[in-house]
């Protein structure tokens, strides 16, 4: 069954975020990700959270491949070089 991951992204060093969306797509493809939506300009319906400066809805083949995505150790450096460009939040519905 499909997944789907909301990530909101809040980037405190572009240069790290320009050099992690080199890696981003390859990274995804591994595991047949999909971005649906990419959002600079996210509003937040309810809650009061700060906006993110980006938020993307990925698309999963299912819920070990977003899993397996996020624990590949081949790709533990493309991770945190997503952390360090910032605060990322990932939630996996």
């Amino acid at each position: 069954m499909t997944a789907y991951a909301i990530v909101t992204l809040t980037i405190n060093d572009p240069d790290k975020m320009a050099a992690y969306r080199k890696l981003a797509g390859p990274a995804l493809a591994k595991y047949d990700a999909k971005p649906l939506q990419v959002s600079p300009d996210s509003v937040w319906l309810d809650g009061a959270d700060a906006t993110p400066d980006v938020a993307v809805l990925l698309t999963f083949p299912d819920r070990e491949a977003a899993t397996a995505w996020r624990n590949d150790p081949e790709l533990a450096d493309v991770h945190q070089l997503r952390s360090d460009a910032g605060i990322c939040k990932i939630l996996l519905l």
